[in-house]
Parts: structure tokens; C-alpha cells; sequence
């Protein structure tokens, strides 16, 4: 055999076992690349390549009946540092310090942190976004800086529904008001994207092409039963009624009786959401469905309708009234202790004597009391779709002794929210049909289709239809002649019931001395019941009668959005009698001064005057000086508003006072 041919064969099966051995490294290696470290290697190929981004698409938009914007959330910039890339935090410090708005410790404070993300600044308007990623480029801090998109909710109405929208926190969470309650559906969708990035970190290859927005069902939209014009309305009386007199607080609510719909929902003080964190927590809170109250004589329209409807009593039924009553040895009197003689029902409604009143509650009994209660939606919460709302208090029939029935009957011992009072109302005003009250009308996908609406929902009827339409008619002559005259808009008939209830001590036990709630409740027009209105105004400075302080607050409301809502007059010669309805005398709930009346009143001077009494004089026409002379004459505290001459007074001329009462005479040019 040829010896060259048998070394190249030699050569070649030596190269042969060479190649296959190289083969076999070679898918060792690959093996080894893609089984054992090929999760570490893609990762770290992804970082070099790219990087993860998390994209929040916007929140939910939370809108008016009207379709306009009561909140709504925009992409902004937030940027984030990684301190295991910084090589000189002290001067990336003194670079962001000015264009943050944080200090220089601060910022270091975040750099300290280590790892590999940090936050710096969340959120940043657009002009702080600019300025940084100038800084970025021209410093080089792009190793170190970067940003990521984040949803920011703004309110652009500012205080207008804050305390029923609520606010948002810096996680996109909801943390009070309708935020809160329907979070789920208006959270903005956060998802995780890889984008394909050059060294600057912009997008390459098909990672330009990827857009991000809402998707599917996520991010819907709550519209709500609320009218921006009427909750502008309601918010600027509110404010006045502040100024005006000084209480802790106020709270409004204003309902459509047909539907069950919150037209306006307000309180005073409120906060605005944009800086809800410089306001103290208190302030947050929705008083209309999260404060309980005694409700005084405004609950008399459901005594009356209960009695009503038990045959206990008739609208002309004789009452005798000694001016006050024992029951079970507690004293029950009338706004001023004194008798109003022979009077009908009527009459006992529209001076709101607690003395009729406690006798028709013995009449009715507690079972049946608190049976009527119940059916108006008293002592259970409304459902309202709102966080934080209390059920009320109730007694318990089973231990209720007389005077439980009695002080019951009047309105007190017992507590109720602005909402329970204000649907309750709107029941008598709806032919005695409780509706469910609701301030969501309808929930909308992020394309625009309808998700969920809202519709009437009838609880239960509380009286029957001829019983309710004889009630309505004693509540309009509360307003058109008795003590809920200051609540009345020339040309309309309007129905309701006013309250001043002494106020609980924070222990529980027994009333605070001198402090009062002073609330108003009714609605209009009384041929077609179009709006239910609750006026409630807490611890008023002076004056803290409901028939003088809380319905002229109703009556500017009513008269707004009787303008707003173009609802004609009413047709009947009643509603437009011009004639002013006397002082607001009826409020059982509370002993004191007199009520400020808005014109000079001048009542029948007195027969005689009870010992330690005085007859309060006329000082229509004076001077301060000599005003304040005859105050101090007879034996009253002065108090002036304004210059010039008397022009009214707090406490009409004649008026029997005790001495030392306190008499505020307005004075004008």
C-alpha cells in the first residue's frame, strides 16, 4: 500500500475526529448558552438592548349630569434617579434642587436610598419636565435620570363637589368621595411594555410603533346626577350663609323628588382637592351622609304624616295649649314656655308647638311612631353610592317610655343624616313613594358605550296618596303663613318644615348650652314637585332660629334655580300674595330670643308684662347713640351693624324678653 495515501487517510480521519469533536464542543456550549444560562443571558441582552417600561394609561373621568368635567386626569412626566449610577450626588443635587422645588438634602436624601430606582420629583408639570431634560443632556445625566409616564388628576372646578368627589392620592388610589367609592372602575390600567432603545433611550425598530391609551373596559367614565349650575348655586349661598353667621358648618342638599336624584350636594367648610393635604381631615368628610343630628322640628313632618294616617288626628282636630306638658316628669314646652290657647292641628303645625306634637306622639304609641320612622327611611343608610355613610339612630320600641315617644315626636332623641331628612321630604313630595336616592346616573366604557345606568328604584310607600296630598298642604301653609315664611319666592308654592335643635354634648348626655342646628326642609313647586331642599346650618353664631337663618339660605336657592330650570309660576292667587309671613315663633325645639326679621315688624304692644320681663322698644329711626342709650335704658345688651339710622332689628318691637337679652339693631345711611 501506498504509504502517502495511507498517512492522508490517517490525516484526514484525525481531522474528521477533530471536527466531530469541535461539533460536539460546540452544542455543549450552545447547550449550556440556551438550557442552563440562557434566561440570564436574554435578560441581560434585554437591558442592554432596551428596557421595561410601565405604562399607566389615564384615570376615568368623573362628569356632571351635563357632560361637563368635575375631574379629570392627564400623562405627566415623574422622575426617578438610580443611584447606583451617580457619580457625584452633591452636584446632581445642586442641579435639580432649583428646577424640583426640593432642597439639596432632600434630593441626596432620595439618592441614599441605593439599589437601582428611586423617586425624585412625581408628577411634574411640563415646564419642570422641559427644564430637567435639558439639564439631562447638557450635564450627561442620562446613566443616572430618567422619567416614566404617570396619570395626574386634576379638578378644574376646585371646590365646587369636592366633598362628593373626593381626590386621589399619589398611587392613583381613591381616597374619598366618589374616587373612593368607584376606584375599581375609573383606576387607570397599568401595564408593562419592553421598548427597543437607542443610547439616548429613544424607541427604535418597532418599538416606535407601539401606542398606549385605554383599553377595553378599563378607565371608564361616572357621570353623575349632580348639576354643576345648581351645585354653583348652592355652594355660593352656602357661602354667604358663612359670612352671615358664623356657624361651625353648613350642609345642603338639593334632590329631584320624582327620581331620587342629588342635583347638589354641598358643605361649608369644604377644601379643594388639588391640595387636599393642606387640609385637615375633618374637612374631607361628606357631612350630608356621614353627620347625624337631631332633627328637631323639621322630623314634624313625619309625625304629622304618621298621625295623619292613623286617623290619630285631622287637620282641624281642636287642640287646647297650655304652653307645656309632663310626661313621665320631664317638661315640654313651647318655643317660649307660654300658651297659644285653643288652636287647630294646623295651627300646630305652623307654630310647630312641641306641646300638640308630644300628645299626638302618646296618641300614635311607639310601635307605630317608629314604624312610620322606618318607613321613611329613617334609622338605616339610604345606599347611596357614597363611602362613609351612617345609619342614624333610632329608639328601640320595646324600651321606649313616654316621654321617649314625646321628645320622639318633637325631634329629638333621636339622629338622622342631611340624607335620610332630605329623601324623607322628597317621599311627601312624591305622593308618599321613598325612592332610593342615588348621585350616580350612569357609568361609561372608555369607548363611549353606556356600561351601566341608573334607574328609579321605589323603596316602599310610606303614606298613602290622600293622606300625603292633606300633608302637603299643612307643610305649604308653614311657608306661605307660618313659621317658614322667609323660605318664600313670590309667585311659587312652596312646602316645608323648619328645625332648631338643641345640640348633643359630644358625651351623649344631655344638650350643649347656647348651641344649636338650625335647618330648613322642603319643596317646590307644590302643584309638580320638581326640587327637595335641605338647608342645614350647625352651631350658628346669635341667631339660630331655622325659620330665620336656614330658610332665607332655601328661599335664595329655590329662587336661583327656579330661573336656572325655567319652571314657570305657580297659577294659584296664593303663591303670589306678596304679603311677608310673620316671625318664625314655632320652634319648639329651643327657648331664647326672638328671630331677626328681614323688615321692621312691630307686634301689639303688650297688656301686661310678667315680672323680670321687659317689652323690647321700637328703634326704627335712631341713631346708634341714642339706640344703644335706650337698649341700656330698659335693661338689653346692645349690639350695632352698619351706620346712619335704624333700619331693622333683631327682635321685634313689643317682643316680651327676659332682661339682658341681647338686641342687634341694623343701621343704614
Amino acid at each position: 500500500m501506498n504509504p502517502n495515501r495511507t498517512k492522508v487517510q490517517s490525516n484526514i480521519r484525525w481531522l474528521v475526529i477533530v471536527l466531530l469533536l469541535g461539533i460536539f464542543i460546540v452544542i455543549c456550549r450552545y447547550g449550556w448558552l440556551q438550557l442552563v444560562q440562557g434566561s440570564e443571558l436574554a435578560e441581560r441582552m434585554r437591558y442592554q438592548v432596551g428596557q421595561d417600561y410601565l405604562v399607566q394609561s389615564p384615570r376615568g373621568a368623573i362628569i356632571d349630569r351635563n357632560g361637563r368635567e368635575l375631574a379629570i386626569s392627564t400623562m405627566t412626566k415623574s422622575l426617578f434617579v438610580d443611584p447606583n449610577h451617580v457619580e457625584n450626588p452633591e452636584e446632581l443635587a445642586a442641579d435639580l434642587a432649583p428646577l424640583t422645588g426640593k432642597t439639596e438634602e432632600e434630593i441626596l436624601e432620595d439618592i441614599r436610598v441605593g439599589g437601582g430606582f428611586s423617586w425624585v420629583k412625581r408628577r411634574m408639570e411640563q415646564s419642570e419636565y422641559e427644564a430637567i431634560r435639558t439639564l439631562i443632556r447638557e450635564k450627561g445625566y442620562a446613566t443616572c435620570l430618567g422619567f416614566r409616564d404617570e396619570a395626574k388628576r386634576y379638578y378644574p372646578n376646585d371646590v365646587l363637589a369636592a366633598n362628593v368627589i373626593g381626590f386621589v392620592g399619589t398611587d392613583d388610589k381613591g381616597l374619598d368621595g366618589i374616587e373612593q367609592a368607584y376606584d375599581s372602575y375609573i383606576k387607570g390600567e397599568v401595564t408593562e411594555s419592553f421598548l427597543y432603545t437607542d443610547r439616548q433611550d429613544r424607541p427604535i425598530l418597532e418599538s416606535i410603533f407601539v401606542k398606549h391609551g385605554y383599553q377595553g373596559d378599563h378607565c371608564k367614565t361616572i357621570q353623575l346626577t349632580i348639576d354643576s349650575a345648581i351645585q354653583f348655586i348652592v355652594e355660593q349661598e352656602l357661602d354667604r350663609a358663612m359670612a352671615e353667621n358664623s356657624p361651625l358648618s353648613i350642609t345642603c342638599v338639593v334632590m329631584d323628588p320624582r327620581t331620587g336624584e342629588v342635583l347638589a350636594m354641598g358643605s361649608r367648610p369644604s377644601y379643594n382637592p388639588n391640595r387636599f393635604w393642606d387640609y385637615d381631615a375633618e374637612v374631607w368628610k361628606n357631612r350630608a351622609v356621614s353627620f347625624i343630628y337631631e332633627p328637631g322640628s323639621t322630623f314634624k313632618a313625619i309625625t304629622a304624616g304618621a298621625a295623619l294616617q292613623e286617623g290619630v288626628v285631622t287637620p282641624n282636630q281642636i287642640f287646647v295649649d297650655p304652653g307645656y306638658v309632663m310626661v313621665s316628669g320631664k317638661k315640654i314646652q313651647n318655643w317660649n314656655g307660654e300658651s297659644f290657647g285653643t288652636v287647630t292641628f294646623t295651627d300646630v303645625i305652623k307654630n310647630s308647638l312641641n306641646t300638640g306634637f308630644a300628645l299626638v306622639g302618646l296618641d300614635l304609641g311607639a310601635e307605630k311612631l317608629t314604624d312610620y320612622a322606618k318607613r321613611f327611611g329613617f334609622g338605616e343608610i339610604t345606599n347611596i353610592e357614597l363611602p362613609g355613610e351612617e345609619p342614624g339612630i333610632l329608639f328601640d320600641p320595646m324600651y321606649m317610655v313616654d316621654s321617649d315617644i314625646a321628645t320622639m315626636a318633637i325631634g329629638q332623641s333621636i339622629a338622622v343624616t342631611p340624607l335620610q331628612l332630605v329623601t324623607a321630604m322628597s317621599a311627601i313630595a312624591n305622593d308618599g313613594i321613598l325612592l332610593k336616592p342615588h348621585i350616580v346616573k350612569m357609568i361609561k366604557n372608555a369607548d363611549g358605550s353606556t356600561f351601566s345606568e341608573t334607574r328609579v328604584e321605589e323603596n316602599r310607600r310610606s303614606i298613602e296618596s290622600a293622606t300625603d296630598k292633606t300633608l302637603v298642604s299643612l307643610l305649604e301653609q308653614v311657608v306661605s303663613s307660618g313659621g317658614g315664611g322667609k323660605a318664600k319666592v313670590k309667585g311659587y308654592r312652596i312646602a316645608g318644615k323648619t328645625g332648631t335643635a338643641q345640640k348633643i354634648r359630644e358625651d351623649g348626655i344631655g344638650y350643649q348650652e347656647g348651641r344649636y342646628i338650625a335647618s330648613f326642609c322642603g319643596f317646590a313647586p307644590v302643584e309638580n314637585p320638581r326640587l327637595t331642599l335641605l338647608v342645614m346650618i350647625d352651631d350658628p353664631y346669635g341667631n339660630f332660629y331655622g325659620g330665620q337663618i336656614a330658610a332665607p339660605v332655601a328661599g335664595r336657592i329655590f329662587s336661583q334655580i327656579f330661573r336656572y330650570l325655567r319652571i314657570e309660576p305657580s297659577d294659584t292667587p296664593a303663591a303670589n300674595e306678596d304679603d311677608e309671613a310673620p316671625a318664625d315663633l314655632g320652634e319648639g325645639d329651643a327657648a331664647g330670643s326672638s328671630a331677626y326679621t328681614q323688615q321692621r315688624e312691630i307686634l301689639p304692644a303688650p297688656r301686661e308684662v310678667p315680672t323680670g320681663k321687659i317689652v323690647i322698644p321700637d328703634f326704627y329711626g335712631k341713631s346708634i347713640r341714642e339706640a344703644a342709650r335706650i337698649a341700656n335704658e330698659v335693661g338689653l345688651k346692645f349690639e350695632s351693624d352698619g351706620s346712619g339710622f335704624a333700619v331693622e332689628q333683631s327682635i321685634a318691637a313689643n317682643t316680651i324678653v327676659e332682661g339682658g337679652t341681647t338686641i342687634k339693631v341694623y343701621f343704614a345711611p
